[in-house]
């Protein structure tokens, strides 16, 4: 069997290095992939996805797995499938969850799903009549897809009118920001929650914890996420069964019923208050880098998981997981997350050694003859298993003593507020 694997990240990274350890697979493709995934299988190089499609038809791919959501979004799946290819991942129609804020938000509405108060709006004076009513700090987003950056907790009025004026009139995100979503700011903590669904049934993964700050003590500016750990003692069974029942069930019924069948990975983005669970938004995909520290918890091969949701068969499969803890800890350039970081030779320890237990998952990185070369953003996720969730810290930190380079910097702190519970 061989599988192609679309995204060039960390996460896609992961999905590749447990897919290696199969013996059913007998190559591994990216596109367009990164200086790491050369150590996992072959990266692609073409100019265009009709021409992906040709090459993948050449190399008699078995199952295309799309990492990001522009891909997904953009109706990629939908491409492939329409030229006979298995994909894991949703068509364009159920990307929507994550591709249309507003959409995501009404759908809550229409299913009754737990989330915050919200409006949808084009106009400025509109939104600011709104936030008057809910008060600050209030949650400012760009309807569309921005790359992680369409965010913006504004303090007050001045901030909410700067964020408003930014996204619907100066073009700050371009079409993405045409159409904002404003909602009430909910005080809790919060938690990665996956399903892998096949339309139907769906199998819920170890709840995770990101760390999205850029700094230790959990300050600076919101990242893509600077570190994780799984499973969370956060997540009660009390809390994740009511996850369970109020928020994904009704979801993929509400998307079933409304021609939106959803196949792939449903992230919930969930702030916890008081107990209750409340849906912040929705993602269709892996997260990164909350999939580097799920992947390696699963005892059943991953291959089984993903085939069984492309043909509707999770009913039949019994997931298993390794009674362990899994944290990352992620090694970002110099100027990250602000602007572009010059390329940096990336220096490794003749000590380390790639196990599934401990190791590196590449991102930011491209090769240049025998050298890895760190060209901005996150680099490297340093990830480790363990018995307890102190021995998966000890061990990625030691893997972050393992890897150098120019202006590298990464939170001393990824995990720390579960152990100090």
């Amino acid at each position: 069997m061989k599988i192609l694997i679309i995204g060039n990240g960390a996460r896609e990274y992961s999905i590749g290095l447990s897919l290696k350890q199969d013996q059913r697979i007998n190559k591994l493709y990216f596109y367009p992939g990164n200086g790491g995934t050369h150590l996992l299988g072959e990266n692609v190089q073409v100019s265009s996805y009709d021409e992906l499609i040709y090459v993948a038809k050449e190399l008699n791919i078995s199952l295309v797995v799309i990492g990001p959501e522009a891909p997904l979004v953009e109706g990629v799946g939908d491409l492939f499938e329409e030229a006979g290819f298995s994909v894991f991942g949703p068509s364009a129609k159920a990307a929507i969850l994550e591709g249309s804020k507003a959409f995501m938000k009404e759908f809550a509405k229409r299913h009754k799903l737990p989330t915050a108060r919200f409006i949808q709006t084009t106009l400025q004076q509109e939104a600011m009549s709104f936030i008057a009513k809910i008060g600050y700090p209030v949650v400012i987003k760009a309807d569309g897809l921005c790359a992680g950056k369409g965010v913006i907790i504004a303090q007050d009025q001045q901030d909410a009118e700067v964020a408003l004026q930014g996204m619907l009139k100066d073009g700050q995100f371009g079409k993405a920001g045409e159409c904002v979503v404003v909602e009430e700011f909910l005080d809790g903590f919060e938690l990665s929650v996956f399903a892998v669904c096949d339309g139907e049934t769906h199998i819920l993964l170890p709840a995770v914890q990101d760390h999205k700050r850029l700094l230790s003590g959990n300050v600076g500016p919101n990242t893509g996420g600077m570190g994780a750990y799984a499973p969370t003692p956060l997540a009660t069974k009390e809390i994740i069964q009511k996850i369970q029942e109020r928020i994904v069930k009704p979801t993929l019924k509400g998307m079933s019923d409304e021609g939106r069948g959803f196949k792939g990975v449903l992230f919930c983005g969930i702030m916890v208050v008081d107990n209750e669970p409340y849906l912040l938004e929705f993602n269709v995909r892996f997260g990164d880098p909350e999939c580097e520290v799920l992947l390696p918890l699963l005892k059943t091969p991953l291959l089984d998981i993903l085939l069984a949701s492309t043909r509707g068969e999770l009913g039949k499969l019994s997931v298993e997981f390794l009674d362990s803890y899994c944290l990352a800890v992620i090694l970002a350039s110099k100027n990250y997350p602000y602007t572009n970081s010059p390329n940096a030779i990336i220096h490794i320890s003749k000590d380390y050694m790639q196990t599934l237990q401990s190791h590196f998952c590449f991102a930011g990185v491209e090769r240049q003859g025998e050298e890895l070369l760190a060209t901005g953003g996150r680099v490297i996720a340093c990830v480790s298993v363990g018995e307890t969730l102190k021995e998966a810290q000890l061990g990625a930190y030691k893997l972050c003593q393992m890897a150098t380079f120019e202006g590298m910097q990464f939170r001393d702190d990824i995990g720390l507020l579960a152990l100090m519970r």
